[in-house]
């Protein structure tokens, strides 16, 4: 299993979002500063966010990004959907009769792989934005 930088910088650019947001709008030049992502990719990324409505823009000399809802209504599986990530174990259908290897079954493991698919989905749908920043904060004391 494999998370691409996509969705683990959609979450880190959120997180530092989430934290500035309730003074200004946040710039993604900010954003990219502090966090180290490049500024092109962080413009990619938040074209997703905004289309999902995760963020909204705000425009002029003090613009930049807001979250368009609360930290603890943006759980980390609308993050991954919005970018387009998605977290899989196997690279099988889950209604496919065939296994990942082409075979007419599937592997002796595949239950095993699908289960843990199922625990991490379930993490990302319990953690929110606001137990990040939670933690964040308490790792900064």
């Amino acid at each position: 299993m494999k998370l691409t930088s996509k969705g683990r910088y959609a979450v880190m650019a959120l997180v530092d979002l989430a934290r500035f947001d309730s003074i200004n709008p946040v710039s993604l030049r900010d954003i990219s500063l502090r966090q180290g992502i490049s500024l092109d990719y962080l413009e990619q990324i938040f074209s997703k966010l905004k289309k999902d409505q995760i963020v909204k823009s705000i425009r002029g000399t003090q613009g930049g990004y807001v979250l368009s809802k609360k930290p603890n209504e943006i759980k980390l599986t609308n993050i991954f959907h919005a970018v387009d990530e998605k977290v899989k174990t196997v690279q099988c259908k889950k209604d496919s009769k065939k296994g990942c290897n082409g075979k007419a079954t599937k592997c002796v493991t595949h239950n095993l792989w699908d289960e843990l698919e199922n625990h991490i989905n379930s993490f990302f749908e319990k953690k929110s934005l606001e137990d990040l920043l939670k933690s964040s904060t308490e790792n900064r004391i």
